[in-house]
């Protein structure tokens, strides 16, 4: 795409020069893609003809009208909730990863805002791989090739959500285990009475919307929920027994969940996502360190 067409649509003067801004960092950095929050510009024309050979994706609250079109590689669908700009821009990107959109390596340009404002007014540049703010590991796990992009946020989804919303008023703190499990059951044990035992497995399915109060319902008990990588929920309750190698530096003032996590993820080829109970914010893991934090949404 090339041209300099300009929107003609009346919008707020602040939206207008952020969106030509961001498209033309996006064109200078040969950005990868920009990511546009939707939800704070539903009526503004995509910048297509803005922009050189950057795609476009579009980030949205689930349930919004935001559609697909010639002009927008993608849409990523977030919990909703009212989220941070910054936790907009982290779950987008995780998003992202996950499905193939972005990867280590690739420079991307992100514009959002809060929807009550009316208005985009912030602009964040990210390289990543070497972003270390909202990409806390150097390493970058290869997300699309480990877990379907479906799984892997719809477990997301639902943490956030969890960590916002917890249990019946109270909040809850738990670990998601996701992918290789048999590796993972085979450094695990069952300390109560598993729940999902004998269900049929459609019915126990992560991508199955009436598992989801379940899923919130067990959140209280001890222990992780470990689920297939095809999404499929084995177990919960489950102990983590894998060891934490002392080579793993964690950051200090994490719990035993977070330790956990890691130790189970260095050991295998899955993905932990684990909510604090005492901050409410959520943690995804691979490889033994943390790839992403997310900060608890407002409420």
């Amino acid at each position: 795409m090339s041209g300099s067409t300009q929107p003609e649509v009346s919008m707020h003067p602040l939206t207008t020069v952020m969106v030509e801004s961001a498209c033309a960092i996006a064109n200078t950095i040969h950005a990868r893609a920009l990511f546009i929050y939707a939800d704070v510009i539903q009526d503004y024309p995509i910048p297509s003809g803005m922009l050189e050979d950057t795609g476009i994706i579009l980030v949205t609250h689930a349930g919004s009208t935001a559609e697909p079109s010639a002009e927008v590689q993608a849409i990523l669908h977030l919990p909703p909730l009212p989220l941070t700009r910054m936790a907009q821009i982290k779950l987008a990107v995780v998003m992202g990863l996950s499905e193939g959109y972005v990867a280590a390596g690739d420079k991307i340009v992100c514009l959002t805002g809060i929807p009550a404002l009316g208005t985009v007014d912030c602009i964040v540049v990210l390289d990543i791989g070497k972003e270390r703010e909202l990409l806390i590991s150097a390493h970058v796990p290869q997300l699309a090739q480990d877990i379907p992009s479906a799984v892997f946020e719809g477990v997301l989804n639902l943490a956030v959500e969890l960590a916002s919303q917890g249990r019946e008023g109270k909040p809850v703190g738990t670990i998601f285990v996701v992918g290789d499990d048999q590796k993972v059951m085979q450094f695990s044990r069952q300390t109560i009475f598993n729940p999902f035992h004998g269900y049929p497995e459609e019915e126990r399915n992560i991508l199955n919307p009436e598992l989801r109060e379940t899923l919130k319902e067990f959140s209280a008990l001890d222990g992780a929920f470990i689920l297939r990588e095809d999404g499929v929920v084995l177990s919960a309750g489950r102990h983590l027994s894998a060891a934490l190698a002392s080579t793993v530096d964690l950051p200090q003032g994490l719990g035993s969940r977070h330790v956990a996590a890691a130790g189970i993820t260095s050991v295998t080829r899955a993905i932990a996502i684990v909510i604090s109970e005492s901050t409410g914010d959520v943690r995804i893991f691979k490889d033994g360190t943390i790839f992403m934090e997310i900060e608890k949404p407002q409420r």
